[in-house]
């Protein structure tokens, strides 16, 4: 086989690679981490009063302290994950997913002083460079094929998780009952 085409190919494989991890990642951390745990937390950070407080006072304060402080609690949000990243990796999964759990509380609350200062932090053209360089990063992941696949796929598995849910786990199943049964036959047994 030609050495141009052998690298080509192996060119396109690695770049449908990457593609795959970047599209798993944002999916994990766009449905299980931002949908299931931390937009629940910016809205509640994003209800209470003494922060709408906050906001208002927001509107007085200089564009470059806001950017300070939100530069500040990112690197920090970041800091937590790229820690709790090298606790998994050295088999402290508790102690890691603890850290990860307690970084979330911050970063929906750096997600909040973004949204309320978005005006002042795209003063700053760097700044401004840089989101819509990451926002066109997530339409180009959204509009990739794989990412449509993988995201029809994971709809079809919540549908089948969804009727085996209300098939055996719904109101009063036999399947339940047997399976409670059993359970407490075995709690019973392990008691003698």
């Amino acid at each position: 086989m030609n050495t141009s085409i052998m690298l080509s190919t192996f060119k396109h494989k690695l770049i449908l690679l990457l593609q795959l991890l970047l599209v798993i990642t944002y999916i994990i951390f766009e449905e299980l981490i931002w949908e299931g745990i931390a937009k629940p937390i910016y809205e509640a950070i994003h209800s209470l009063k003494i922060l709408q407080k906050i906001e208002l006072k927001l509107e007085t304060v200089n564009p470059s302290v806001i950017l300070l402080i939100f530069v500040v609690l990112l690197v920090i949000v970041e800091a937590f994950g790229v820690y709790a990243g090298m606790l998994f990796v050295s088999g402290q999964m508790v102690l890691g997913l603890a850290l990860y759990i307690s970084k979330i509380p911050i970063a929906a609350f750096t997600f909040w002083l973004f949204r309320v200062t978005e005006d002042k932090l795209m003063q700053f053209g760097w700044f401004k460079w840089m989101y819509d360089w990451i926002m066109r990063a997530i339409d180009w992941i959204k509009s990739s094929e794989i990412h449509q696949k993988t995201i029809e796929y994971l709809v079809q598995m919540k549908t089948r998780i969804k009727a085996l849910k209300e098939k055996y786990f719904a109101g009063k199943s036999a399947f339940i009952e047997k399976m409670k049964q059993l359970y407490k036959t075995l709690k019973e047994s392990l008691r003698k």
